[in-house]
């Protein structure tokens, strides 16, 4: 929901998960750049995705955060071994700005992603069609309870280490206030939209419904509130 509102501003880059390995073969065909080549594909990305006032934009998740830093220092291209992490990233990325999506109720979270996995849907739009079918899993849903409590940490140790604040932003708040959110996010980016344009309406739905509310009481029925473990 963030990134295509971003997205659709046409001011705040195109953010997509351009250093996703299995997804860049796409990206690379998609602007003629070669995927053998790293550092070139990175330069690349940025150049052909960064919208008209030279902003450029990815999504980045947690659980391939530490592979993708790998794959920055071998390129030697942006840094060498002793390179600061954040040094690194600058080097590719001027202005780097992090902004961290959240979500308060992480058992929720847990669930929807549960629900994802066996429906192989992570995105509900127009378009997308669910390729399994959702069944209550309580195994499951704890197993994905732990993976959204790992990332957390993964990125707290991140912003640690490089000492920064990224600007945080709660799934919750955005989908109760979306156009007031994207705003939020723009403002710290310092990014002003034209005076004609207007932020749209959100074309991904949340995922939560009446079955997540079902089996978050199932699952807290079952297994009791869950035992959050401090980063």
């Amino acid at each position: 929901m963030l990134t295509d509102g971003l997205h659709a501003t046409r001011r705040a880059g195109r953010p997509k998960q351009f250093f996703l390995p299995k997804y860049e073969p796409d990206y690379a065909a998609a602007h003629g750049l070669d995927v053998s080549d790293f550092a070139g594909y990175v330069r690349g990305i940025v150049a052909k995705t960064a919208t008209s006032n030279e902003v450029f934009g990815f999504k980045l998740m947690g659980w391939y955060l530490h592979e993708f830093l790998r794959r920055f220092r071998e390129a030697r291209s942006f840094g060498d071994e002793h390179s600061p992490d954040l040094q690194m990233l600058r080097s590719a990325f001027p202005h780097l700005q992090f902004v961290q999506m959240r979500r308060r109720n992480k058992l929720q979270q847990a669930i929807s992603k549960a629900r994802a996995t066996q429906t192989g849907l992570w995105k509900i739009q127009e378009g997308n069609s669910a390729s399994g079918k959702d069944e209550f899993d309580a195994d499951l849903i704890a197993h994905c309870l732990e993976d959204t409590e790992r990332e957390e940490r993964i990125w707290s140790r991140f912003f640690e280490e490089i000492c920064m604040r990224p600007f945080q932003v709660e799934y919750e708040e955005l989908c109760c206030d979306y156009h007031g959110t994207i705003g939020s996010v723009l403002e710290f980016l310092n990014i002003r939209l034209p005076r004609k344009v207007r932020v749209g309406e959100p074309i991904t739905v949340r995922q939560s419904d009446a079955v997540s509310r079902e089996w978050e009481e199932r699952y807290l029925a079952q297994r009791g509130p869950p035992q959050l473990v401090a980063s």
